[in-house]
C-alpha cells in the first residue's frame, strides 16, 4: 500500500556527534546503521532488521548559526510539496527552505505550524511504503506514536486536520495536565496535549518502541543519556519516558515493563 497524504513516513536526527549518536541509538533501539551513499553530504540510515526507520545527519556550522540544535524531526507525506507549503503558510505556519529534490527518493521542505512546532513535508517518489511508523501492530525499533505538545491544542488540531486529512478520534481527561486529544488517519496516528509553562516551545515528540522499558533506562544511563520524565504507565499498560541523548536531542520511548 503506497504512502498517502498525511502519513508520517520518516524520522531524522540532527546531531553534533554522529559516531556517538550511532552508538547510543544502536544500543538503545537495536538499530543498525549504514551510509546512504549520498555524494552531496554524509547521511546515515538507521534500520531495524530489513526496515529502514530513520536518518541521521550532522549539524553544520551554518545550521548552528541559524539556531539549529540536536533534535528529532518527522516527515509527513504530501501529494504536492509546493501546494502544501503554500497552504501551511496561508494558515499561519512558515516555510523555512526552498523545496529540495533527492534523486530517486522525493522532494521535501521544512515548515512549522502556527504554534511554532517544526516538521518536514515530503512527497516520496520512491514508490515504496514507509516502514518507519508501525501503523497497525507494535514493532520494536519502529516509531509507535507521534505526539504534539503545543501552546494551543485546539488551534493545532484544526490546522493539522485541515492540512493532512487527520481526524480527532477521542480524548482523555488528564486532570491538571488538561485534555489529551487522540488523532487518527485510518489508524491510530498520535496525540495532542497542552504545553506546560516550563517547556519553552511547541514541539513534536516521536515515541520509539523498546522491548523492555527498564532495560532501556539502564542503557540510557550507561551511555551518558538522561531520563527526565518517566517511566510512567499509560492506559494500554505500556510505559513511556522522555529523555535527552548525550548530544542534547530530546527523544521518547514506549515499551512494556519486563
Amino acid at each position: 500500500m503506497p504512502n498517502k497524504h498525511g502519513d508520517f513516513i520518516w524520522y531524522e536526527l540532527t546531531t553534533g556527534d554522529m559516531e556517538a549518536a550511532q552508538d547510543f541509538y544502536g544500543e538503545l533501539l537495536g538499530w543498525t546503521v549504514a551510509d546512504s551513499g549520498n555524494p552531496e553530504m554524509e547521511y546515515r540510515i538507521f534500520s531495524k532488521g530489513e526496515a529502514q526507520i530513520a536518518g541521521m545527519m550532522a549539524l553544520t556550522e551554518e545550521m548552528e548559526a541559524g539556531g539549529g540544535r540536536p533534535a528529532w524531526l518527522g516527515y509527513i507525506e504530501v501529494d504536492d510539496v509546493e501546494a502544501s507549503a503554500g497552504r501551511i503558510k496561508a494558515s499561519g505556519g512558515a516555510v523555512h527552505m526552498e523545496p529540495v529534490d533527492i534523486p530517486d527518493v522525493g522532494r521535501f521542505t521544512m515548515v512549522n505550524d502556527p504554534q511554532g512546532a517544526f516538521f518536514y513535508i515530503m512527497h516520496d517518489s520512491s514508490g515504496e511504503e514507509s516502514q518507519s511508523y508501525a501503523k497497525t501492530e507494535p514493532k520494536v525499533g519502529h516509531c509507535a506514536w507521534n505526539e504534539l505538545v503545543t501552546s494551543d491544542p485546539e488551534g493545532a488540531i484544526s490546522f493539522y486536520t485541515e492540512q493532512f486529512g487527520w481526524e480527532k478520534t477521542d480524548e482523555m481527561d488528564m486532570g491538571p495536565m488538561g485534555t489529551y486529544h487522540l488523532l487518527g488517519h485510518g489508524y491510530g496516528l498520535g496525540g495532542v496535549m497542552q504545553k506546560p509553562d516550563e517547556m519553552p516551545v511547541s514541539a513534536w515528540a516521536y515515541y520509539f518502541r523498546v522491548a523492555d522499558i527498564d532495560a532501556a533506562v539502564k542503557t540510557i544511563n550507561a551511555k551518558g543519556g538522561q531520563v527526565f520524565m518517566g517511566p510512567q504507565e499509560i492506559p494500554d499498560g505500556n510505559f513511556v519516558l522522555n529523555g535527552i541523548d548525550p548530544q542534547g536531542a530530546v527523544f521518547a520511548l514506549i515499551g512494556a515493563r519486563g
